[in-house]
């Protein structure tokens, strides 16, 4: 029998009442990776670059310090553009300590219908790796799952939504920061974000 203990996502959803995308990942790392209280706290993932780079011109926009990104600031602007942003495991298994989408374990994936009920004006879902891709289509109504920097529609609540595929925010994803970046503005500029 599997003894490993269970973790509960530390964070829950921050969704802002004009939500209109809704970002999600598949889970935190381990707390001692992080470097502020809010989603992508790993210094070394560059989500928080890519979005400096697109909306700010500066992927430093969100540093704090040289080892910290600034919470207040990342607020902030999900606030003042409707972005909500949450994780598609809501209980994970970790099989290694580290923060390696190969190790998690979903135990509990998010309700889609939960998250999408509080956030009326939300249009899109986007995706930010492989495996909140497969957690989230496995509790959406049959979809065609969107190629890398694509969309598919899929309706739930009576709503039309788009769900994205994005490139990870990893730097264990192969692409260079600016080449993620220009992938990511497509789907913003669609948006009108």
């Amino acid at each position: 029998m599997d003894n490993r203990e269970t973790e509960l996502h530390p964070l829950g959803f921050f969704l802002p009442e004009n939500t209109k995308l809704l970002m999600l990942g598949s889970f935190p790392p381990p707390r001692a990776r992080w470097s502020m209280n809010f989603y992508y706290p790993n210094i070394q993932n560059d989500m928080w670059r890519i979005l400096g780079l697109i909306f700010y011109n500066n992927k430093n926009y969100f540093l704090e310090t040289k080892k910290a990104f600034s919470e207040e600031k990342a607020k902030a602007f999900c606030r003042e553009k409707g972005i909500g942003i949450g994780d598609t495991a809501v209980e994970v298994v970790r099989l290694k300590k580290n923060a390696s989408d190969n190790f998690l374990q979903v135990v509990t994936p998010l309700n889609p219908e939960e998250v999408l009920a509080q956030i009326p004006q939300c249009e899109a879902i986007v995706v930010t790796g492989q495996k909140a891709m497969d957690t989230l289509i496995a509790m959406l109504p049959p979809l065609e799952e969107p190629k890398v920097g694509a969309y598919s529609r899929f309706t739930l609540l009576g709503r039309i939504f788009r769900l994205y595929r994005m490139p990870s925010s990893s730097r264990a994803y192969p692409k260079p920061l600016e080449e993620k970046a220009d992938i990511y503005r497509k789907m913003f500029e669609e948006l009108n974000l």
